[in-house]
C-alpha cells in the first residue's frame, strides 16, 4: 500500500504529519524572524568584517614595563603570532576539538544542545558552542527574550557564527576569540589575563599557565586562581588530561605539568590597585587633558579608555616598589607611635569638632545633602551599619560598621607623600601621594599645599650667600623679639648659651631658628623671596620674617623643583611624568621636554657651599641619623623641617642624581604629633628617605646614584675652612650691649672682620662652653 494510501486512511498519521509540517514550517519563520532582525538587528557582514573593540590604554614605565592600564574593558590586543601553540592547543582540545572540521556550527553537538538545552530548558548541559558561537557571544552578549531567550540567543549566535566564518579564517577567528574572551577580574582577552594572573606576555606562558587560563573559561569566576586556588588547579588538570587525550602532550607530560604547584604572580592594573596608583592618576588627568586638542584620522577626539593608547612615562618601575615599601614599613611603626603617645584621649576623639567637619566634608554627607535631605536625616543615614572593609596596617578588617564609624576610623591615621625625581631633567623617578590610594585618594604630591618648616631654610642661606654674605660669617644664637612680638627660638639643646655664634654651616646643620631669621633679615626679605622664585616655586610667600623658618605653603612638587638646583648646575627642574603618548600601532601623538629654569638661581660656586652646608646637615646635624640609624655611607646632602606645634615632618634627601622630598602628618591641621620627638622631620619624614636608600644600596641597578659623589672645588673647601662656633669675648659678655637689632637681626661679625675680632680672654682660655 503506498505511503499516500496510508496516510489517507490514518487520521491520526495525517494529523502527526500536519502537526509536524506546521512545527517545521513555524521553526523557518522562526528562524527567519531572527534572520531578518525581528527580534534584534543583527551585526552586517560588513560590519563584522570591521570589528573594533575598545582596548585599553597601557601606562608604561621608563624602561617599558607595564605599570597600569586605563580601560572600561581590561583589554589589551595581541597577533596570532604570539599565541604559544601550547595555548592554542589547550583552547582546541577543551573547547572545540573538532574546529578546523567546521564551519562554525558543530551539528553533532549542537543536536545534543538542542534536545538539553532548548527542550529540556537545561542550561547547564552546554557542549555545543564552538569556539565561533563563542566569539560570537562574546562580541555581542545575549540579551533577555523571556521564555524563548536561549532559542532566540543560539540562532542569532549561529547566523553571526556562520558570517564569521565566510569573512575570516581559522587562525583569524582564534585571534578575534583570544582578544576578545572574558577571564576573572574584569580582565577580557588572553594578554590582559596573562599581565594580570602571571605578569608576562602571552607569548611568554608556559604549559601550566596557559592550562589555568583557559581552564578559567569554562566558570570565569568560579575557577579564578587568586580566590579558588585548588578549584583553578583541579580545571587545569582536566585541561591538560583534554590535551594529553588528543595527542596534544604525551603522558608523561601531562602527569609533570598537573603535579607542578599553581604559581602566580598577579599584578592589578585597576585603577586604585598595584602600582603607583597616585602616579598613575596624575596621568590619567595630564593625559587627558592632552587629548582635548587632539584629534584622530576620523576627526574625532580620542578616548583614554577605549582607544589602546600607549603612554610611557618617567617612572621607574622597581625605585618605585622600593619607594612604597619603604613608606610602608615606616608608617607601620610611626603610627603605632602616634597613638601611643596619645593613649586613651587622642584629639581625634577628644575634639568633637574635629569628626562633625570631617562627616559633614566627606562624598556621602555632601551626596545626601544634594538630595534635598535635612541634617537629622542624613544623620539618620549615615549611622545605618553595613558591612564594610576598613584599612589597617595589619590587614584590611570587614566589619559592620556605619559611615560615621568610617570617617572616625580614618582620622587618627597619619598620611605621607614622597617624590623622587632626576635633578638634571625633573623626570620623575618615584611618586607615592599616601598611604593607599583605595582609602586615601588625595594625592599629597601634587594636591596638598603645607607649611614646609625649616626645608625652606636652604633658600634663605642661598639668597643670603648670593646676595655677598660669606659661609663664614658669624651670627649670635641669641633670641630676639620682631615686629608684632614675635621672638623665634631654637631647640632646648641649641639655646644654652646666649654668647656663642655659629657660621653658616653650623648653624644650617642644626637648624637654629634664630640664625635662620637674622640669616634672611640680613639678606633682605625681598631678595630671599626672589631667590625661591628663581628656585622655581611659584606660591605665595608672604614677606614677613617668618618665612625663614618654612612658614610658607608649598606643594611638595614645588618644593622638589626648589631643590633641583642644587645638584643641576644651579638650574631648576620640574617635575615630569610623560615622555610621549603613541596609538595602539605606535605612531606617535605627542611628545614632551624637561621644563629647566633658563637661568641658574646660584652660582657654581654658591651651589658647591649650600651642598656642603646641607651635607653637615646629614654629617653632623639633624639629618645624623641617616648615618647613625641607618647605616648610611653614601654621599648625601639633606634638611630635616618640622612646623609649628609638629603638624608636619619634613625630609630632603639628595645625592648628585636624585632629590627625594617626603611629607608626613595627618591630613586634619588641628592633629598634630603628641611631641616633638615623634614629629620631628628627623623621626617622621626621614626614615622613608632612609629605608629607601637602604634597599637601592643592595641592588647595582641604582650604583648610578647610590655610588655618585657630589662635585667640590678647593676653592669652596678653603671658603667654609672655619670653627664652626665661637663664642662673645669676656668683655662683650660682660659689658656688651645687644648684638642683635630687633627689627633687622644684624649679624654678629662682618665677613672682614670674622678672623681679626678675638676677644682677649677667649684668645686666653678658650671660648667653648663645657657641656
Amino acid at each position: 500500500m503506498s505511503l499516500l494510501l496510508k496516510i489517507k486512511k490514518s487520521p491520526k498519521l495525517k494529523l502527526g504529519l500536519i502537526i509536524i509540517g506546521s512545527l517545521f514550517a513555524l521553526g523557518i519563520l522562526f528562524f527567519a524572524s531572527i534572520y531578518f532582525g525581528a527580534w534584534g538587528k543583527l551585526p552586517s557582514s560588513k560590519e563584522l568584517s570591521e570589528l573594533q573593540q575598545s582596548r585599553a590604554t597601557q601606562v608604561l614605565s621608563s624602561e617599558g614595563e607595564l605599570i597600569g592600564k586605563f580601560f572600561i574593558h581590561d583589554r589589551q590586543p595581541v597577533k596570532y603570532e604570539d599565541f604559544p601553540q601550547h595555548l592554542l592547543d589547550a583552547l582546541i582540545a577543551t573547547e572545540d576539538i573538532r574546529y578546523y572540521d567546521h564551519n562554525g556550527i558543530d551539528s553533532r553537538s549542537l543536536l545534543r544542545v538542542f534536545f538539553k538545552s532548548i527542550l529540556l530548558q537545561d542550561d547547564s548541559a552546554g557542549g555545543g558552542s564552538t569556539i565561533t558561537l563563542q566569539l560570537a557571544k562574546n562580541i555581542y552578549g545575549r540579551k533577555d527574550y523571556g521564555i524563548l531567550g536561549i532559542v532566540v540567543n543560539k540562532f542569532q549566535e549561529v547566523v553571526i557564527a556562520n558570517r564569521l566564518e565566510r569573512l575570516y579564517d581559522k587562525e583569524e577567528i582564534l585571534s578575534l576569540y583570544f582578544n576578545t574572551v572574558p577571564f576573572s577580574d574584569n580582565t577580557f582577552g588572553i594578554e590582559s589575563a596573562a599581565m594580570k594572573f602571571f605578569g608576562k606576555p602571552t607569548s611568554e606562558l608556559n604549559l601550566e599557565e596557559a592550562a589555568v587560563l583557559v581552564g578559567m573559561l569554562k566558570a570565569s569566576h568560579y575557577y579564578n586562581p587568586r580566590i579558588f586556588p585548588e578549584r583553578s588547579k583541579l580545571r587545569r588538570n582536566v585541561v591538560l588530561s583534554q590535551m594529553e587525550k588528543y595527542d596534544f602532550i604525551s603522558e608523561e607530560k601531562e602527569k609533570k605539568a598537573q603535579d607542578a604547584d599553581l604559581v602566580l604572580n598577579y599584578k592589578n592594573y585597576g585603577h586604585d590597585k598595584g602600582l603607583a596608583p597616585y602616579f598613575r592618576e596624575q596621568v590619567r588627568k595630564d593625559v587627558s587633558k592632552v587629548l582635548d586638542t587632539l584629534k584622530n584620522k576620523d576627526g574625532k577626539k580620542y578616548n583614554i579608555y577605549r582607544d589602546g593608547l600607549i603612554v610611557h612615562t618617567t617612572l621607574n618601575y622597581r625605585m618605585q616598589e622600593l619607594a612604597e615599601e619603604a613608606m610602608k614599613e615606616h608608617m607601620a611603626a610611626l603610627q603605632e607611635q602616634h597613638e601611643k603617645s596619645y593613649g586613651e584621649a587622642p584629639p581625634w576623639k577628644r575634639n568633637p569638632k574635629i569628626l562633625e567637619d570631617a562627616i559633614k566634608s566627606s562624598k556621602p554627607y555632601k551626596s545626601l545633602e544634594k538630595e534635598g535631605l535635612s541634617e537629622e536625616e542624613i544623620m539618620a543615614e549615615l549611622d545605618k551599619t553595613q558591612p564594610m572593609e576598613l584599612f589597617n596596617y595589619s590587614g584590611t578588617v570587614t566589619k559592620t560598621a556605619s559611615v560615621k564609624d568610617s570617617i572616625a576610623h580614618y582620622l587618627k591615621f597619619l598620611n605621607s607623600g614622597m617624590l623622587a625625581v632626576e635633578p638634571g631633567t625633573g623626570a620623575v623617578q618615584a611618586w607615592v601621594g599616601g598611604i593607599d590610594y583605595r582609602y586615601f585618594q588625595y594625592d599629597h604630591v601634587s594636591q596638598s599645599k603645607r607649611q614646609v618648616g625649616s626645608t625652606f631654610k636652604p633658600i634663605v642661606y642661598s639668597a643670603a650667600i648670593e646676595n655677598g654674605i660669606e659661609p663664614c660669617t658669624y651670627f649670635s644664637a641669641r633670641e630676639v623679639t620682631y615686629a608684632k612680638g614675635w621672638r623665634p627660638a631654637n631647640s632646648a639643646s641649641d639655646n644654652d648659651d646666649p654668647h656663642m655664634n655659629y657660621n653658616m654651616k653650623e648653624a644650617l646643620s642644626k637648624s637654629m631658628n634664630t640664625i635662620a631669621v637674622k640669616v634672611l633679615m640680613e639678606a633682605g626679605i625681598g631678595k630671599v623671596i626672589h631667590q625661591a622664585r628663581k628656585m622655581g616655586i611659584e606660591s605665595e610667600i608672604p614677606a614677613v620674617p617668618s618665612i625663614a623658618l618654612g612658614t610658607a605653603s608649598l606643594g611638595l612638587d614645588e618644593l622638589t623643583t626648589a631643590f633641583t638646583p642644587f645638584a643641576n648646575g644651579g638650574k631648576y627642574s620640574k617635575p615630569f611624568l610623560i615622555t610621549k603618548i603613541e596609538d595602539g600601532n605606535g605612531n606617535l601623538l605627542a611628545e614632551f621636554q624637561p621644563k629647566n629654569g633658563t637661568s641658574p638661581a646660584l652660582s657654581e660656586t654658591n651651589r658647591q657651599i649650600m651642598v656642603e652646608m646641607m651635607k653637615a646637615t646629614v654629617n653632623e646635624g639633624t639629618a645624623y641619623r641617616l648615618r647613625s640609624t641607618y647605616g648610611l655611607r653614601n654621599d648625601i646632602a639633606g634638611k630635616t623641617g618640622t612646623t609649628q606645634n609638629n603638624k608636619d615632618g619634613w625630609f630632603v634627601g639628595m645625592t648628585p642624581n636624585l632629590v627625594s622630598v617626603t611629607w608626613v602628618g595627618s591630613d586634619d591641621h588641628r592633629i598634630g604629633f603628641r611631641n616633638t620627638a615623634i614629629g620631628q622631620g628627623a623621626n617622621s619624614a626621614l626614615p622613608i628617605f632612609g629605608k629607601l636608600m637602604q634597599k637601592m644600596n643592595a641592588e647595582p641597578q641604582f650604583n648610578k646614584i647610590t655610588q655618585a659623589r657630589f662635585p667640590v672645588s678647593p676653592e669652596v673647601i678653603e671658603m667654609l675652612d672655619c670653627e664652626p662656633e665661637k663664642r662673645d669675648g669676656f668683655f662683650k659678655r660682660l659689658f656688651g650691649k645687644n648684638d642683635q637689632n630687633q627689627e633687622t637681626g644684624e649679624r654678629t661679625e662682618k665677613p672682614e672682620e670674622k678672623k681679626e675680632k678675638k676677644g682677649f680672654f677667649k684668645r686666653l682660655f678658650g671660648g667653648k662652653k663645657n657641656n
